[in-house]
Parts: structure tokens; C-alpha cells; sequence
């Protein structure tokens, strides 16, 4: 067991993301259901309380707690691929509010915040050249999902 691990507030729906995340993202499962030995504030007796489950290999707690918090943009997960077609697919599969996507930002049908972020993207924006990087980095605030060709094609003009 991992010494510490987030603890994601759900109404309800925990197994349910956990299972979604697991059918997802590559290197996630489920590990493992609890039910309430008694009731609780967000349920009864029996029902699902905790689901612990893995993300790309690092551990969740998922907790039915009931209606009382919502997750906001304090918090996201940042998920880094390896190139477009791995961008494309996770933005796809996650996005559920499409006003809400914003550099590579998105939220899930759960209301969970997710950065998609290509390696490639974070090449250019530390590039050694600075006029490179910050060409990188304002064509990337100009987008809703991460492009890493147009990343490529910004970076490389000319001024």
C-alpha cells in the first residue's frame, strides 16, 4: 500500500470513474470495492463506500461521500503522451465539457479537471532558445486541444 494517495469525493458515482478510468488510461484498474458496514452521510448500509483503484500506476481512493463537494480547478492530473495520436485519444475519451477545454485543460463527466500534456509540448517551452519557447508557448494559449504539429510550426518561424 502506498504511504499516501489522493482522495477523490464523489456522489455516488466512484466505482463507476474508477472503472471508466481503468477502461481509459493505460496502466489503470480497479483494486478494489468497499461497502459501508453501516450507514453513512452520503449512503446505506452495504452500499459502495471506497474504491480504491490506479491511474497510470499511481494510487486513488475514490469516496462516496455524498452531494456536499464538487471537484473545481483547483486540482487537475496532468497526463503526458507521447504524441498526437495519444493526445487525441485521451482528450476525446475524457473531455465531457467541450466550453471547458482551454491549453490542453479538460473536465471529465465527473467534474474532474485533467491537463493532456505532449512531452513535446514541454520540449519546446523549455527550449534553450527563448524566442523558440515563447513562440511554442503562445501558440499553445491560443488553442482548446493541443496540436503538436502547429506547436512545431510556431516554434520553428521566423520572427
Amino acid at each position: 500500500m502506498s504511504k499516501i494517495s489522493p482522495c477523490l469525493w464523489f456522489d455516488g458515482q466512484a466505482e463507476e470513474a474508477a472503472k471508466f478510468y481503468a477502461a481509459v488510461i493505460p496502466g489503470s484498474r480497479v483494486d478494489a470495492v468497499h461497502r459501508a458496514p453501516s450507514e453513512f452521510p452520503g449512503g446505506k448500509q452495504g452500499a459502495v463506500l471506497t474504491v480504491e483503484f490506479t491511474v497510470a500506476g499511481m494510487p486513488f481512493v475514490g469516496l462516496n461521500g455524498g452531494p456536499h463537494f464538487k471537484f473545481n480547478e483547483a486540482v487537475s492530473f496532468q497526463i503526458y503522451t507521447d504524441d498526437q495520436a495519444e493526445t487525441d485519444r485521451l482528450t476525446n475519451a475524457l473531455s465531457a465539457v467541450p466550453e471547458a477545454e482551454q491549453c490542453g485543460w479538460l473536465k471529465d463527466k465527473f467534474g474532474l479537471s485533467w491537463q493532456i500534456t505532449p512531452r513535446r509540448l514541454l520540449e519546446l517551452m523549455t527550449d534553450r532558445d527563448a524566442r523558440r519557447a515563447k513562440r511554442a508557448m503562445d501558440a499553445m494559449m491560443q488553442m482548446k486541444r493541443i496540436d503538436i504539429a502547429a506547436l512545431e510550426r510556431a516554434a520553428n518561424a521566423a520572427n
